[in-house]
């Protein structure tokens, strides 16, 4: 089992930039891949990023050009670089590793 912290989410205008950050513990979290998917409300939780344990990535056609997925194998961490943010990208994030997910992180587009 592979416990997931995220942290990073907070409240921006349109346009802005956030941050976040997914922390893993687990000695075998690098032959995982990872995945970050959001909830807004209302809505069903949706596919935002994935990075394999290659580093090949995919994004979710909303977010191709604005959001960049990373990961630091020694660190035990995978970062989720959100920019030229807009309000549609509200929601409640979590990242997700071998079914195991976090308890999320706010992420506010707001004027």
């Amino acid at each position: 089992q592979v416990q997931l912290v995220e942290s990073g989410g907070g409240s921006v205008q349109p346009g802005g930039s956030l941050r976040l950050s997914c922390a893993a513990s687990g000695s075998i979290f690098s032959i995982y891949g990872v995945g970050w998917y959001r909830q807004a409300p209302g809505k069903q939780r949706e596919l935002v990023a994935t990075i394999a344990s290659s580093g090949n990535t995919n994004y979710a056609d909303s977010v191709k050009g604005r959001f960049t997925i990373s990961r630091d194998n020694a660190k035990k961490t995978v970062n989720l670089q959100m920019n030229s943010l807009k309000t549609e990208d509200t929601a409640v994030y979590y990242c997700t590793v071998a079914a195991d997910w976090g308890q999320g992180t706010q992420g506010t587009v707001s004027s």
